[in-house]
């Protein structure tokens, strides 16, 4: 039996420890940057809700037509869209929920995940335009929300809300709802 040849030797011992230093570089890499504090940072087109709000916590009451109050809890896996507008709901606002309420349908299968609710008084012509199709209408007697109602005329924000009633992200008046349904599409799956 002959010795193996001690330059083939080193050579594929060398191979080894590249291979191996290939495998192990992005998990060391990795744990410097956590060591560091280095967070990536997915880019939300909402803006955080600071300081943190549950409304079902703060027992935040929204009263729907019929009497009842909204569940800020649901009873399954839903987030809550709360369009609130500015005064004098007019044009462009009301493109606004539209294209609102279309982000909703663009979740195809998981759509039912996903509640409008419209807090205020609704436009004038609100059931004529079919709002009424896509949103529950509520209204913030105690104006719990008024800090994220928008001031100026024709105009809406929105607030995405937690299955359990943490409001998630604030899209101010002017928001992309382009940009909104993205986010829905990223935190509803």
């Amino acid at each position: 039996m002959n010795a193996p040849d001690p330059a083939a030797l080193r050579a594929s011992r060398l191979k080894l420890l590249l291979i191996m230093l290939v495998f192990a570089a992005p998990i060391a890499a990795a744990g410097m940057l956590t060591l560091t504090g280095w967070q990536p940072s997915g880019k939300a087109n909402g803006e955080a809700v600071t300081p943190e709000r549950n409304f079902a916590n703060e027992q935040l009451a929204v009263t729907l037509p019929d009497g009842s109050a909204w569940a800020w809890r649901a009873d399954q896996p839903q987030l809550t869209l709360v369009a609130l507008a500015g005064p004098d709901c007019a044009t462009q606002c009301m493109a606004t929920l539209t294209k609102m309420a279309a982000a909703r349908i663009t979740l195809n299968q998981n759509a039912s995940r996903l509640r409008l609710l419209y807090v205020g008084a609704p436009p004038a012509h609100a059931a004529a335009s079919g709002m009424t199709d896509y949103w529950q209408l509520g209204e913030d007697h105690a104006g719990k929300l008024a800090a994220f109602r928008p001031g100026m005329p024709d105009s809406v924000s929105a607030l995405l809300v937690e299955s359990d009633g943490t409001a998630l992200s604030l899209y101010p008046a002017g928001f992309d709802p382009t940009g909104l349904r993205k986010d829905l599409q990223k935190v509803i799956r």
